[in-house]
């Protein structure tokens, strides 16, 4: 769907999340991991915003970082004109109900000591909310929503298919009413012909409940299908962020272009070069000086290696953070 309102639901500014590295006798801190390291970006509501990149580049701890899972080490984190990034457990309770996370692995996220329906109702016992009766209706409704029966309230987990999982799985993210749902590649575990039918009753869901979503995947073609915009994530920062047609038809970063390059093309007729990067992604303990793409990209030069790059516009909600593109200082 398109964002018709570009009003703001989420605000992410200069944020960094950096897990200690302890070593030696007395397991004293002797370095950091920069697993998300300086990034900032809006996300309007109604919209789905797509982050992608390889393993390692950030993606899942922004998200959990995000939704307070995790305590940034820098930066703020404005949800509807609230800064919620050093609020205690107790006051980022009324917030959680507004926010909540579909995790990979519909499996594991799932208690299987537990049955669907008191995994479902589990969050409105939590907050206190509504009458036994109820919780049990609405568990019933949310079933049917994501596709399940009401028969399936009574069983177990393990009962189900991997994409039935993940369908009771988006059903308890649904239970409070949230506003704003992170989907941490909520359909990298599923059958490919599994994929496409998770990702349109999220489509539908978010259409029904006037939902944001943002939307983590290291699958191009997935975040394509379903995001109005598309963040690209190298080594803990943002190297592209701007509206899906202009990353997707015109990427202006090397590793952009690098990461699409890469996507198989329906069409025989249309080749595509494969940029091949070199080197492997560098340790996010020990990143690069200067840009941190540097080490593996086809256009660096000097300033590459010792200036980090600026998040600049470049026309229609394009940014790009690549010195092809910054002014010499």
């Amino acid at each position: 769907m398109l964002v018709s309102e570009r009003e703001k639901l989420l605000e992410v500014r200069n944020l960094k999340k950096y897990f200690p590295v302890k070593g030696g006798l007395l397991q004293r801190t002797i370095g950091q991991v920069k697993a998300v390291d300086d990034v900032s970006f809006d996300i309007y509501k109604g919209e789905t915003l797509g982050i992608v990149g390889e393993s390692g580049s950030g993606k899942s701890t922004l998200g959990r970082t995000i939704l307070r899972l995790l305590d940034p080490t820098e930066g703020d984190i404005i949800f509807q004109g609230d800064n919620i990034s050093t609020l205690a457990n107790r006051k980022m309770r009324p917030y959680r109900k507004d926010m909540q996370m579909v995790f990979q692995d519909p499996f594991a996220s799932l208690n299987p000591r537990m049955s669907v329906g008191e995994i479902i109702e589990e969050p409105m016992v939590v907050q206190n909310l509504l009458t036994k009766a109820e919780r049990k209706e609405k568990v019933i409704d949310l079933l049917e929503k994501v596709g399940l029966t009401s028969e399936a309230r009574t069983k177990y987990p393990h009962e189900f298919s991997g994409g039935q999982r993940q369908r009771i799985g988006i059903a308890r993210a649904l239970t409070m009413n949230p506003k704003f749902i992170i989907g941490d590649e909520p359909v990298s575990a599923l059958d490919v012909s599994v994929q496409s039918q998770v990702l349109n009753l999220m489509e539908d869901l978010q259409d029904e409940f006037n939902l944001t979503y943002l939307f983590i995947a290291h699958d191009l073609g997935v975040v394509k299908h379903i995001s109005d915009r598309v963040g690209v994530m190298y080594l803990g920062k943002m190297a592209e962020i701007g509206p899906k047609t202009k990353i997707y038809n015109n990427p202006l970063h090397p590793y952009t272009q690098a990461l699409l390059s890469a996507v198989p093309v329906p069409n025989v007729e249309r080749k595509r070069e494969k940029i091949k990067l070199q080197g492997e992604l560098p340790s996010p303990s020990n990143p690069p000086q200067g840009c941190v793409f540097h080490t593996r990209c086809p256009e660096a030069h000097e300033r590459c290696r010792v200036e980090i790059p600026e998040l600049v516009h470049q026309g229609e909600e394009q940014y790009v953070a690549c010195h092809l593109y910054t002014k010499e200082q």
